[in-house]
């Protein structure tokens, strides 16, 4: 079973968001939409992955796995449909679930994060990540990733945000941390699927993203029949929580225009 968070009406046929999270973070990373969603009125439930805040652990996890386990938890909640907003590692997450539960998703929301697959030089230095984690633990993962998350210029808020971020990886154990990163690496390339979809799409980025920049969200976003591009100013890779006011406003005006019913 996996753990998560909820805000909003719990009561059968409420609009519903699922929000899937950046690795290696967990659903905390969403407390901001969380709050916002429920004020609005939506049911929002932000699950956390294999292994990660009393999820439970699943070796050699992959994608296809987690998207069966996210569908049996909508099934489990009475949540027959649902928009599916993923950030980064939660974007390929939202693109394998698309791949096989079409008829469960009312839109699709994709922040921060890439159509296609690792570049054989990408796959390497996963790989090296993935050892050093072993060697050295979570503060290894936190030394990698967290100061490519968050605006350098924006000291006070930055340091601030860079601390929470921190506090949620170093909470995960290493395997757990790279059981993921394993998912990550062995994923399917989503962008031939790209022209295929046709439910409504946002597309948001950190306008000073530099994990996925501007142009890897454009060229998702022109693929897709129909999409909505936003690039958010002052944001870097995990935008949902520097500019959590430009994030959240983008959002619910996607949802209010999309038909729940």
């Amino acid at each position: 079973m996996l753990t998560y968070l909820q805000s909003g009406p719990e009561k059968p046929g409420t609009p519903a968001v699922i929000l899937l999270h950046a690795f290696p973070l967990s659903a905390e990373m969403w407390k901001p939409q969380l709050y916002a969603l429920g004020c609005a009125g939506y049911r929002a439930v932000a699950p956390n992955v294999f292994g990660v805040e009393g999820s439970d652990e699943k070796p050699g996890w992959n994608f296809t796995d987690y998207a069966h386990e996210l569908a049996a938890l909508m099934d489990s909640l009475d949540i027959e449909k649902a928009t599916i907003l993923g950030l980064s590692m939660g974007g390929y997450q939202a693109f394998e679930f698309y791949r096989h539960y079409p008829g469960k998703i009312v839109s699709l929301v994709l922040c921060d994060t890439r159509a296609e697959s690792d570049t054989p030089q990408a796959r390497e230095q996963r790989k090296a990540f993935m050892k050093s984690v072993e060697a050295c633990g979570p503060e290894e993962a936190i030394r990698r990733m967290v100061p490519n998350y968050f605006s350098p210029n924006d000291a006070g808020s930055g340091g601030e945000l860079a601390r929470e971020a921190s506090e949620i990886i170093r909470r995960q154990p290493a395997g757990v941390i790279n059981a993921a990163m394993g998912a990550i690496l062995m994923r399917t390339d989503s962008s031939p699927m790209l022209s295929s979809i046709r439910c409504p799409v946002l597309v948001m980025c950190g306008a000073e993203d530099r994990m996925t920049p501007p142009e890897t969200a454009e060229a998702i976003s022109v693929r897709i029949r129909g999409s909505r591009l936003i690039l958010l100013g002052g944001a870097e890779h995990i935008s949902n929580m520097e500019q959590p006011e430009a994030f959240n406003r983008s959002l619910l005006e996607f949802l209010h225009a999309t038909d729940h019913t």
